[in-house]
């Protein structure tokens, strides 16, 4: 299997765009907020927009600047799939995965589970299926990298998780070099062995999802990750753990050292939500009201004073969640991060 190896700086509007990175037989998702400069740097990679620097796969050279080496498209082994799919509606399944194809469609269908559909069009199907007939597309291709231009964009909040994961065995079983792009770390984390973070054009930082959400490099990472960041001063307690005071007056507790202004960092998975403080080791209470009670499929985020809790839709039910009702979101000490602010 072919590794892509790109050293690249793309012009875009504002700044450019500036990314090194290899990628063997996995999935690298590149994740960040819109305008970062994430598309730009797909389309330069399928040859669709000027590029500095070089674009390798394997022993085929697609983009060398000073040997002046730039392929057209057609010229570049890639399969993409658009944000929105670019499907052509007049054409059936069959006849949009044969366009373009070097591989027999019929099988291909097969594979993806839409065989039934070769003669439907684009109108006719759900989101989860144009989904997988754009897949099909660039596929049929039979190219070297697959790009996905933010693949679970143009799906409804239903559909999104069970087509998540069946995209990600789809990758799996590919086994192809895979960069997908997407303002979600959601969808990266379970699509992706690696995940960057892509801020005005550059890479913040790239690590295992896992790495990214114990260890962010700063606090537009922890954020992105989904944490929650409150600021405070830090100093040492008498017990052996940091004291952070914030700016209303709350005291919390960490077993992670440091001293002068921080940003505390806590995740709402590790928030535990009660009517009452509980009477356990948990050291660290916040008192409010639940701003707002969201359910996301089987779980529910609640918004407690400045913390984001996420617990389970039963959890929920039983605690009869709901906007303005007096809460106490507690969280440990171990739990508690502290980024320097």
């Amino acid at each position: 299997m072919d590794t892509l190896a790109l050293d690249l700086r793309v012009p875009a509007r504002s700044f450019d765009v500036e990314l090194a990175l290899e990628v063997g037989a996995e999935t690298v998702a590149l994740v960040g907020p819109s305008g970062a400069g994430k598309t730009t740097l797909l389309r330069a990679i399928a040859g669709l927009a000027r590029a500095h620097g070089t674009i390798r796969c394997g022993d085929a050279v697609w983009l060398d600047s000073e040997r002046r080496i730039d392929r057209r498209p057609e010229e570049r082994s890639i399969g993409l799939v658009f944000q929105e799919y670019a499907l052509f509606p007049h054409l059936s399944v069959e006849r949009n995965v044969a366009f373009g194809a070097r591989r027999p469609v019929a099988p291909l269908l097969e594979q993806l589970g839409i065989g039934g559909l070769a003669r439907a069009r684009p109108g006719e199907l759900s989101g989860g299926e144009r989904q997988r007939v754009a897949l099909s597309r660039a596929l049929a291709r039979d190219p070297a990298v697959l790009l996905l231009d933010e693949p679970m964009a143009a799906l409804d909040p239903h559909t999104r998780a069970r087509v998540r994961a069946e995209l990600a065995e789809l990758l799996r079983e590919l086994e192809l070099p895979t960069l997908l792009v997407t303002h979600d770390f959601e969808d990266a984390a379970a699509l992706a062995t690696r995940v960057g973070v892509l801020v005005d054009g550059k890479l913040r930082q790239l690590a295992t999802p896992e790495e990214l959400v114990a260890a962010p490099a700063d606090g537009f990472v922890a954020s992105l990750a989904g944490g929650t960041l409150l600021d405070g001063h830090a100093r040492a307690s008498g017990n052996g753990l940091t004291e952070v005071e914030l700016g209303d007056g709350t005291r919390l507790y960490s077993t992670e050292s440091a001293s002068g202004p921080v940003s505390v960092l806590v995740y709402p998975w590790e928030v535990a939500l009660a009517a009452e403080a509980p009477a356990d080791s948990t050291l660290n209470h916040v008192r409010a009201e639940a701003a707002s009670v969201v359910r996301i499929a089987n779980r529910v985020r609640v918004r407690v004073g400045p913390l984001t809790a996420e617990v389970t839709a039963a959890s929920a039910d039983r605690l009869g969640l709901a906007a303005g009702r007096p809460l106490v979101a507690s969280f440990k000490a171990t739990a508690t991060r502290l980024l320097p602010r």
